[in-house]
């Protein structure tokens, strides 16, 4: 697996190097001389005797000790190069450019399985193959262009297409970002997206490792094995951005709950992002751009003070940043009528400030120390300033580089113009600034990264559950749907208030369970999935009478075989559910219950085990939310006793990983408590 020979080997050979730089092997050994290496260049080329000026050998044999092996030839013929390579040549490290493998066809991915077989078995790290390559500060094994400025403090990118890689690093170099490393992982046939995590958490130093890293996923094998290693390097302090792509996947799943029909792999992509600490991306621009904000200081408040010369991106920007629960606050008062006195008559500094497209450097560093030492409830500063096509304008960001390096507050600089400033935003990038061409784009990425939520810490705590009762009833119980009596014994066993209720096959039964509970009484029939369209509900039975006529009445509705009876409960109906999705273990959903659930739609998603916190997030975050908080005189639903619910579900499927989904639909909330009054759980082995 990942070992040092992979970045910092004292020899690289590049099998396939050839003198046609428009060919991978050309490329990459062109980009390999060109690059910081300090070892010992070989090449392997049959047909020459020099390669780019490197002595070549003609076949691997040829080649003496070497560290790392950079291979593009044909894929027939890499198996041969890399047994050679490990078994003879002492070669820990590998980078297959080559396609043609898992890729391809069957044939392909038999081939890869052997190759990955025969480096394991030297303890050797293998990237790729099919990918474009490794960038680091050592040494450039890709084949790729434009090369990007390196630096230890700049961003480590994990790519999982090597294309795509390419266009990434293309679009953040245009906006000042450097690169640490750029690993293209291509097939992940040993080292996938997970193991790089692992390796940059593992390694990480405090003082040297950079502390950004971005990431362009095309699929995640290890969910448990990505959330440890992203969540501890944010832990460390690292900041982290992801693409996932793929999020369109149609879930044409027959569901038979609310849970099944709201739960997708990508809802569980959220969660597992939203568990890490890590800001999801929607495309490269929008990737590139929330990097670019991970370079600055961070956001510690929601109050922006956004600073123009030009109206119209300063108004489209306070739209994004509203939009995205951040605040432009107005500024007024003493201080703020010194500034104006600052600026040409007609400028403004209610905020957005706004001096005019006459404004001057002079002035746009006035405007900054009043935002920076005067406006105590600014905690950030967008900085809009194109070119208003009257006069060069070194100068405004030569003080604006000067003013982003001292502020304590972060200071964003947006350049909404390029052809008749390219001089001068070069000139920024060159300093080592980095900048975004585009406002709304800009206050999007902004709140994105403002309201993800921070990671967890790893000591949280979680409450306890009756682990033996739990799995005495998931031994006993065989694949498909629980009986009501199993089902009690679980929530029971989970410590999930649940209403007093049973279930009746007869007459005699449901009129002696009706006097156990007691009136007023909820009666459903037992059987058929959605009970309210089968006229199978009736609430406030509160006679025997009643109960007679109403269980005679359900027998009769289509693959019912019992009647439920439960207590009346007051309050708010509200829901929880769970659903296992693949190697993600659990996802935990809550919201409103009822048929708000299926008209509304407004749950939010967690993955088990969900913590108080993480469910406190969740029941906040929901559109829905002043309905729990009680609007108008209704009663408000106890949201404690609501998180405390989320967390014991989420303890319960992590116990029970049987559970495949659950209903709770609906939990009754008041003032005083929340409690289950109807639940579906279906078991798969």
């Amino acid at each position: 697996m990942i070992n040092e020979k992979l970045f910092n080997p004292s020899g690289v050979v590049v099998v396939g190097g050839s003198d046609d730089v428009n060919k991978p092997g050309g490329a990459v050994l062109r980009n390999l001389l060109q690059s910081p290496f300090k070892g010992q260049t070989y090449v392997v080329n049959p047909k020459a005797d020099s390669v780019q000026g490197v002595k070549s050998c003609h076949t691997v044999e040829e080649l003496p000790q070497v560290d790392c092996a950079i291979i593009a030839i044909a894929a027939k013929y890499c198996l041969h190069a890399v047994e050679v390579l490990a078994k003879e040549k002492g070669t820990r490290a590998f980078v297959i450019l080559s396609a043609g493998f898992g890729e391809e066809n069957k044939e392909g991915a038999a081939l890869e399985r052997r190759i990955v077989e025969v480096i394991d078995s030297v303890g050797g790290a293998l990237i790729g193959p099919n990918c474009t390559g490794i960038l680091t500060t050592n040494y450039n094994g890709s084949f790729t262009s434009p090369v990007p400025q390196l630096d230890p403090k700049g961003v480590d990118f994990i790519s999982g297409s090597g294309a795509t890689a390419i266009f990434i690093v293309d679009n953040g170099m245009r906006k000042g970002l450097k690169f640490n490393s750029v690993w293209s992982v291509g097939n992940s046939a040993q080292i996938g997206v997970e193991e790089a995590l692992e390796y940059l958490d593992e390694s990480f130093d405090s003082e040297h490792s950079s502390r950004i890293k971005l990431l362009y996923i095309e699929s995640i094998n290890n969910p448990e094995k990505f959330l440890r290693h992203a969540a501890s390097l944010i832990r460390k302090g690292c900041r982290i951005a992801a693409v996932k792509s793929g999020s369109s996947e149609a879930g044409g799943r027959a569901a038979s709950s609310h849970t099944g029909a709201l739960a997708s792999p990508d809802i569980a992509v959220d969660a597992l992002f939203r568990k890490a600490g890590i800001v999801r991306c929607s495309g490269r621009e929008e990737l590139t751009t929330v990097a670019g904000i991970f370079m600055y200081p961070e956001l510690k408040g929601r109050n922006i003070a956004i600073v123009t010369h030009a109206g119209g991106p300063a108004v489209m920007l306070t739209d994004a940043l509203s939009n995205g629960k951040l605040e432009v606050p107005h500024i007024e008062g003493p201080k703020a009528a010194e500034l104006l006195g600052k600026l040409f008559p007609g400028s403004s500094v209610g905020n957005p400030i706004d001096f005019l497209a006459t404004g001057t450097a002079e002035q746009l560093g006035y405007i900054l120390d009043a935002c920076e030492n005067d406006f105590e409830e600014i905690d950030g500063i967008a900085v809009i300033f194109g070119s208003p096509g009257l006069f060069p304008i070194y100068d405004v960001y030569a003080l604006l580089a000067e003013k982003i390096r001292t502020s304590k507050k972060p200071i964003f600089p947006i350049f909404p113009s390029y052809g008749w400033v390219k001089g001068e935003i070069e000139e920024f990038v060159r300093n080592g600034g980095v900048y975004f061409p585009d406002e709304v784009l800009f206050g999007n990425a902004l709140a994105k990264v403002y309201n993800t939520p921070r990671v967890e810490p790893e000591d949280a705590q979680f409450p306890c559950v009756d682990v033996e009762r739990i799995r005495s009833v998931i031994n006993g119980a065989g694949n498909g749907y629980l009986s009501p009596d199993r089902i009690h014994d679980l929530l029971d066993a989970a410590g999930i208030a649940r209403a007093k209720e049973g279930t009746a096959d007869s007459e005699a039964e449901c009129l002696e369970l009706a006097r156990e509970i007691g009136f007023p009484l909820v009666m459903k029939v037992v059987g058929p999935v959605h009970k309210s369209d089968v006229g199978g509900v009736v609430l406030n039975v509160r006679d025997e009478e009643t109960v007679v006529r109403e269980f005679r009445r359900m027998m009769q509705i289509k693959d019912t075989y019992a009647v439920m009876l439960a207590q009346q409960l007051r309050g708010t109906e509200v829901f929880i559910g769970a659903k296992r999705e693949g190697g993600f273990g659990h996802i935990v959903m809550c919201g409103l219950g009822g048929i708000f659930i299926e008209v509304l739609k407004d749950v939010n998603v967690g993955l088990a085990p969900v913590s108080p916190d993480e469910a406190r997030a969740m029941i906040r975050g929901l559109k829905s939310y002043k309905i729990i908080q009680g609007v108008r005189g209704q009663e408000p639903v106890n949201e404690e006793k609501f998180v405390e619910a989320v967390v014991r579900v989420s303890m319960l499927v992590r116990t029970a990983p049987e559970i495949f989904e659950m209903d709770l639909n609906p939990l009754l909330g008041n003032r005083d408590e929340v409690v289950a009054v109807d639940a579906r759980i279906r078991i798969e082995k």
